[in-house]
């Protein structure tokens, strides 16, 4: 600590020493004057420290500095002989320049001093909340009003660090990205929601150096709202409301005298304000009582009142109410509907619904053929699933009917009335799939839509999508979609922000995506997100019993399109169809009766087995797929199936038939087991 002497008391060396005497690592060992009343020495007096008339005994504290402000030189000269090396003495001089510069410092202090507590005054006054943050996310800022909201103290959140004190501010998101978040809801810990903007604070370069947020509790908002509104633009908002209502409005006063009507009154009455102000209800009626008069006389509302109206006898529903201020009646309120235009918006209702039912589920569970056990276990897993919002992977060989099941579903799920959007995963080009599937942002690629395209998962958003062919996505678009499944949200192509998506996932495939992931085709992670609610269709050959009754179906489907009048199919064609194991499943179906029903003569009423050439001609490709796998002209993937189903029976009949213990020793679940089983008819 530094020792300073004042040699002079006058109100130069008071001056000095109310400054010095409060400042850290300085000490006054003493204040000299010929005169004990001069002002410092009663200031250094009444702060204990030592005052005297001469210098010598002060100089035994050997002091670092004298200051001399007696403004004498004889007094300086002699100091200066007086001290021992190491004592610097100050001259009057140059102590009178220090007072002037500490003089000025003072009053810039002073000044700064007022500008601080009229800015603390402003912050402290305000009724939005205010906290602000360093570059480092430490709070430098902290009014009442942010004291009173969040129900902290300022000494318990300033110089800490913003996410310790209160985590939800997002003021160290604003910090990292430097974009500012305006108009944001949010609720605080304490539970009070706010209304807050979020900014950054930029040095001119634009370099981030700080944030601050402004919030304010939303009850202040709507409080504040209802005391701006004043009588007079509330009165200008009501006769806005009303002049552009497309419902006819008409208001009488007490004595039952018309006291306003809009222009969709006049519209519908042909009726112009001077035939209606200020005259009795009823001229506007042409058949019926005054519901105006009536609901004057008994002050109760009457709904659904039909008359006729205006000189053109306009049929229309009436309501009225009566208009009760402060208990008291004033008049009463009428709304007049047209019922030619109801009828009319009616019908436009109806060809909308026609056309949203285009866009919804086709199909429900009664549209699916199926009595045996097989499919009656499938359609009990679908109804099931149709009651869960989870993800349904459905799985089968192509033709089964998967796509049947995903409309069945949604049409018997909470999203019925809302969309059900179909891809086909295999049908789009990878290039354009990712586009179709998650949309994209204005500029994000040559020949892009001006504003951007929604994708189907937005278009799909409170319904459900339905990713035909999931099997044969490529490694890309499958890393997006998994994205989507995990978080709820799309990105579009080109664009950063992350758009929230309420939507139910059904996917189909008929693609083994087990040897999929095996041969790196398919992600693991993706399977599992998509594998929540697994279903599988069985094939045709294994519920040949519904063969007959999905003949049926499909034939008199095909009446309507063919205008034939098939009405059944004899027993020996149906036998000889029960000995083919189809292949292709219901669409090979579908199509051969289709083929052998435009072969039959107009006239004929029943299907028989001369009318099946198709499955003569598929037998022989079935032969010749035979003779070809005895000649050897397999195909590797052929091979590769052959040789996995002969390890899995071999496999089975060590462990005796327990699936558990087969799955367990080929390192598979038991699910993919029973699939393997089924594909390879080793149920």
């Amino acid at each position: 600590m530094k020792k300073m002497l004042i040699v002079g008391a006058g109100n130069g060396g008071m001056a000095l020493l109310r400054t010095i005497h409060g400042l850290n690592n300085i000490a006054v060992v003493g204040v000299v004057d010929l005169d004990p009343g001069a002002p410092a020495m009663k200031l250094a007096r009444t702060l204990g420290i030592d005052t005297g008339q001469d210098v010598q005994p002060f100089l035994h504290f050997r002091p670092d500095v004298i200051l001399e402000v007696t403004g004498q030189s004889q007094v300086y000269e002699r100091l200066c002989s007086q001290v021992e090396t190491g004592t610097l003495v100050v001259s009057g001089a140059v102590a009178s320049l220090m007072l002037q510069l500490i003089a000025e410092k003072e009053k810039w202090f002073d000044a700064w001093r007022i500008r601080q507590r009229e800015l603390d005054a402003i912050l402290n006054s305000t009724h939005d909340g205010m906290i602000a943050v360093n570059r480092d996310g430490n709070v430098t800022l902290f009014n009442r009003a942010a004291e009173r909201l969040i129900g902290l103290s300022a000494k318990e959140v300033m110089n800490t660090w913003i996410e310790d004190s209160i985590p939800n501010t997002r003021l160290d998101h604003v910090l990292r990205s430097g974009i500012p978040e305006l108009n944001q809801r949010q609720r605080l810990p304490n539970d009070v929601s706010i209304v807050t903007n979020r900014v950054p604070v930029t040095t001119k370069s634009g370099e981030v150096i700080g944030a601050v947020a402004v919030f304010r509790d939303v009850t202040d908002v709507l409080s504040l709202t209802q005391q701006v509104t004043d009588l007079t633009s509330m009165k200008s908002h009501l006769q806005a409301i009303i002049n552009s209502s497309d419902d006819a409005i008409s208001v009488v006063d007490t004595a039952g005298n018309g006291l306003l009507i809009n222009p969709a009154y006049t519209r519908l009455t042909g009726l112009s304000p001077e035939e209606v102000i200020g005259k009795p209800a009823e001229t506007d009626i042409s058949e019926g009582e005054s519901i105006h008069m009536k609901v004057l006389r008994t002050k109760k509302a009457i709904r659904g009142a039909h008359m006729k109206v205006g000189p053109l006898r306009k049929d229309v529903v009436v309501n009225v109410a009566p208009i009760i201020i402060g208990g008291e009646q004033k008049g009463s309120v009428g709304i007049i509907h047209d019922m030619s235009e109801m009828k009319s918006l009616y019908s436009e209702l109806e060809k909308a619904r026609r056309i949203i039912r285009t866009l919804e589920a086709k199909y429900t569970f009664s549209d699916i053929i199926g009595e045996s056990e097989v499919m009656q276990t499938a359609f009990e897993q679908a109804r099931q699933a149709a009651r869960t919002p989870a993800t349904v992977l459905l799985r089968g060989e192509s033709g089964t009917g998967k796509e049947l099941f995903a409309h069945a579903i949604h049409h018997d799920s909470d999203r019925k009335y809302h969309q059900f959007v179909r891809v086909n995963c295999a049908a789009i080009s990878e290039s354009l799939l990712e586009s179709e599937l998650f949309g994209y942002e204005e500029g994000a690629f040559t020949g892009a839509r001006r504003g951007g395209k929604k994708g189907l998962f937005e278009e799909a958003s409170g319904g459900t999508i339905f990713l035909d062919e999931i099997g044969e996505l490529a490694p890309g678009i499958q890393a997006k979609l998994l994205r989507v499944l995990q978080e709820k949200e799309v990105v579009r192509v080109g664009g950063t922000k992350p758009i929230p998506i309420n939507v139910r996932v059904l996917a189909a495939t008929n693609v083994d995506l087990e040897l999929a992931i095996t041969e790196q085709r398919f992600r693991k992670d993706l399977f599992y997100r998509l594998n929540v609610f697994p279903i599988f269709i069985p094939p045709l050959r294994e519920r040949m019993e519904d063969l007959g009754a999905l003949s049926i179906y499909l034939i008199k489907k095909y009446n309507q399109e063919y205008g034939r009048n098939v009405e059944e199919i004899d027993a020996e064609a149906v036998a000889e169809l029960s000995r083919y194991h189809w292949p292709g499943n219901v669409r090979e179906l579908e199509n051969m009766l289709g083929r052998a029903m435009i072969h039959m003569p107009f006239h004929e009423q029943v299907m028989h087995l001369s009318h099946l050439p198709v499955l003569v001609e598929e037998r022989v490709i079935e032969k010749s797929s035979s003779i070809k796998q005895e000649n050897g002209e397999r195909s590797l993937q052929e091979v590769l199936e052959e040789t996995e189903r002969q390890h899995i029976e071999q496999i089975l009949l060590t462990q005796q038939g327990n699936k558990t213990a087969t799955a367990r020793q080929l390192d598979i679940s038991v699910r993919s087991l029973y699939y393997k089983l089924k594909k390879y008819g080793l149920e």
